[in-house]
């Protein structure tokens, strides 16, 4: 299973470009620390949502949109 991605998931397709030297590092540094490429990149976007204070989980998505709709109300 991927980082982040709970049981019931599944994970989507997409394509992305990423250069040949920064796919050589990655492959580099998923080798050294017994993961895969995909595994990193899963975990980099999961910090760059974190970052950004936006939910990464379908738990969060959900917390949020229970939230929103509170304020809403109010």
């Amino acid at each position: 299973m991927t980082a982040g991605l709970e049981q019931d998931e599944v994970g989507m397709r997409k394509m992305l470009n990423i250069s040949t030297a920064t796919l050589k590092a990655l492959e580099l540094l998923a080798a050294d620390r017994k993961m895969t490429v995909q595994d990193l990149v899963d975990e980099a976007l999961q910090t760059l949502l974190k970052k950004h204070h936006r939910p990464v989980t379908t738990k969060e998505m959900f917390a949020a949109s229970l939230k929103d709709v509170s304020r809403q109300r109010k």
